[in-house]
């Protein structure tokens, strides 16, 4: 019996097949179908026209025990969508759902569904993380779908008695990233002077080897079965900190100064980056003791490892 992963080709599912091909662990990876003919198939590829909350997918999950399902609409800064709360109940609610309900029918037993911490809002205060067992309150569209989509598969679990495992990430980072993180890391090995200097928040980011650990334990343990876990590095920083690190691992010299937040605020509008900096300036931590008791588990990379591996791979 096998774990089918959705969104294999993604920068989190390409790193959970590599680990797990490496720790020669059965599984298949979900493609969607390409255009005109298809190319040779590898032995762990499996194909479908599109993943939606009408697709079907019993030939998919014939022979697997494990479903992790990383596919979804990301959160996007500038969505063009005409009504994004409902694009995005489409794509990460309607379509989980619908994948898991013919998981429990094919005798599936364990869906690992890939949330977020946006689950639980947007921001903490000083040493105030956010917990597993906190009340959740998204705040956006991307939230709030991924809210829905765990309450519903934990109602399909009560139904079916198939196991449901949830996993809330904050950012994540590697080999791959996109996004502000990457910018972030140009700007550092361009040596751009930052004006962060004065920023005291701290922020708990996960590593994308980190994350797929966790996964992996989540498919095997039987204490992650019925389970919401947070997960982080272990490492919470500021962003002049994170700056910094950034730095040593490309090897360069940080240039960090200091402005007040408040004109940083004025620029960022005028920019169009208001959203940008709000994560830069605020604070949002998560508290993974529980995960890591549960579990018996510990993220297995430093987050001086991982901006390492990113910065190698990302920077250039």
């Amino acid at each position: 019996m096998s774990i089918l992963i959705t969104g294999a080709s993604g920068f989190i599912g390409s790193a959970l097949c590599a680990e797990l091909q490496a720790r020669q662990l059965a599984y298949f990876a979900l493609y969607r179908k390409p255009c005109g003919k298809l190319p040779k198939p590898a032995p762990s590829a499996r194909y479908i026209a599109e993943l939606t909350p009408q697709a079907d997918c019993r030939a998919q999950l014939q022979g697997v025990r494990t479903v992790v399902h990383l596919a979804a609409r990301v959160h996007v800064m500038h969505d063009t969508a005409s009504d994004p709360l409902a694009a995005f109940r489409v794509a990460n609610r309607d379509t989980t759902l619908h994948l898991a309900r013919q998981a429990a029918e094919a005798g599936v037993s364990r869906f690992v569904f890939l949330s977020s911490i946006k689950v639980n809002g947007e921001a903490t205060m000083a040493g105030k993380p956010y917990r597993f067992d906190a009340v959740p309150q998204p705040q956006d569209a991307y939230g709030i779908s991924k809210w829905e989509a765990e309450q519903s598969l934990l109602e399909i679990a009560a139904q079916t008695g198939m196991e449901v495992v949830i996993i809330r990430p904050p950012l994540v980072y590697g080999p791959g990233v996109k996004a502000n993180f990457l910018q972030l890391l140009r700007w550092v090995e361009k040596g751009i002077p930052l004006p962060l200097a004065g920023i005291d928040n701290a922020r708990s980011m996960v590593y994308v080897g980190n994350l797929v650990d966790l996964i992996i334990r989540c498919c095997q343990h039987s204490a992650a079965a019925g389970q919401t876990f947070l997960v982080s590095d272990g490492e919470d920083v500021s962003s002049a900190q994170l700056v910094r690190a950034m730095a040593l691992a490309l090897n360069k010299s940080p240039r960090l100064f200091a402005c007040p937040l408040a004109v940083l605020r004025v620029v960022a509008a005028l920019a169009g980056r208001s959203a940008a900096l709000e994560r830069l300036s605020s604070s949002l931590q998560v508290d993974m003791q529980a995960t890591c008791r549960q579990l018996q588990w510990q993220p297995p990379f430093s987050l001086a490892q991982g901006l390492a591996a990113t910065a190698h791979v990302c920077a250039a």
